[in-house]
């Protein structure tokens, strides 16, 4: 799709376009906590699914920055200042998120943003935010080029210094998926399916490269589209190949219903894949099906986080909606770590007229205990935390069956 001019798109909102609604954009304040009167407003935006596809996971990225917000402002983290959230719904398609982006920018009292939740709708972000020194943290984006640049199996170089993530890469993803699948499961054949979407492909390739590097053999491959509910012909070719896995790269909507036609075929064959799986919809959706099912997910189990209990406490007391455990915690991080950076630069409520570049500064050099493990950024702006956690369906719940870190086979 051709990208419309960031120009044009400026424009059209200096004209007028803070009235686009259409986004949906969901402002929330402090939903009952204590909150500092007075002071300055400082907003944290969000971009995610909030409806449709993905939207169990995006979800619980706006509800993860919520509590961060609600926290900071009853506990007066930065005086003189009361943190808002503003979420807008990209619906998962990277043209909605570029408005959103650009919509963000436009409203000058948004000093940080935390999102979004696909690769995909990212690399139409990137740029938006880079142009205003905005800073961007995404809590769940995994592929390697947004951090590294295209080229970067063979020369890391980073594109934009307004862009970070508390997730870790798919290139440790992938490889500690076909470590496990190899040395964990003793898988030798595998056949790999992606959604050729930037996320699903970009896991998919690094999965098949180190399981050959493993000693294990990919003997087919093939795609699916966003929005397929029909897997006979493929579910055909995995069960006549012969694989003792099926590795899929891609989110949770279409792997739920492919499991449970190749289950339903005869072909009883785990289902292997990335975070985007790792959602109890999943479980749900697949029922029986999913048993045996493996996803890799960013991190370690949530409720073995000691700093996370009050989190995971607050979330379900408010009945907030979406899953928390696949990216709540990092999303509560991403949205701290603008919180700490505002409380550097803004000094009794006072907004510095450059604020934004400050504030990308200061979340450069973040440094805490956050809830998923210690807060940093490399020069890149990813993450320090490699953690990985290897989960299995068992009894129709995610059970880990290994955590640790990866590194990758040359």
């Amino acid at each position: 799709m051709r990208q419309r001019s960031l120009i044009a798109i400026t424009a059209a909102l200096a004209a007028g376009a803070l009235t686009l609604t259409a986004c949906g954009s969901r402002d929330s304040g402090d939903n009952g906590s204590d909150s500092n009167s007075g002071g300055t407003t400082v907003v944290i935006g969000v971009d995610a699914p909030l409806t449709g596809q993905n939207s169990a996971t995006g979800l619980g990225l706006q509800y993860g920055a919520q509590i961060a917000a609600d926290d900071a402002n009853k506990n007066k983290t930065v005086p003189g200042v009361t943190f808002k959230v503003k979420a807008l719904d990209d619906k998962a398609l990277p043209a909605t998120g570029q408005q959103n982006a650009t919509q963000l920018v436009a409203d000058d009292t948004v000093l940080g943003v935390v999102g979004p939740l696909n690769s995909g709708v990212a690399t139409q972000m990137q740029q938006v935010f880079a142009t205003a020194n905005l800073v961007e943290i995404s809590p769940a984006n995994t592929a390697p080029e947004l951090t590294q640049g295209k080229n970067w199996q063979t020369k890391k170089v980073r594109p934009y210094k307004t862009y970070f993530r508390t997730a870790t890469t798919d290139e440790l993803q992938g490889g500690f998926a076909a470590d496990y699948a190899y040395n964990g499961l003793k898988k030798k054949k595998a056949f790999v399916v992606d959604d050729k979407q930037t996320y699903g492909a970009g896991l998919s390739k690094i999965f098949k490269e180190q399981f050959a590097k493993q000693g294990g053999k990919v003997i087919g491959t093939d795609h699916v589209n966003v929005g397929d509910r029909d897997f006979s012909t493929l579910v055909t070719k995995i069960k006549n190949s012969g694989a003792d896995i099926l590795y899929y790269g891609g989110q949770y909507d279409e792997s739920q219903i492919l499991t449970k036609q190749l289950k339903d075929a005869g072909a009883n064959i785990p289902l292997f894949g990335g975070d985007g799986m790792f959602t109890p919809t999943y479980i749900k959706t697949a029922g029986q099906a999913a048993e045996g099912d493996l996803v890799t997910s960013i991190g370690v189990p949530v409720d073995t986080l000691p700093a996370a209990k009050t989190f995971v406490d607050t979330y379900k007391a408010k009945k907030y909606p979406g899953d928390y455990g696949t990216y709540g915690t990092y999303s509560y991080d991403a949205a701290t770590a603008i919180i700490k950076a505002v409380g550097q630069v803004v000094k009794d409520g006072k907004i510095p007229s450059d604020a934004r570049a400050q504030i990308v500064d200061a979340v450069q050099k973040s440094s805490f205990d956050g809830l998923s493990g210690k807060i940093s950024f490399d020069e890149y702006g990813d993450t320090t935390n490699k953690q990985l956690t290897v989960y299995q369906v068992t009894n129709g719940e995610w059970k880990s069956v290994k955590s640790g870190t990866f590194e990758p086979k040359n």
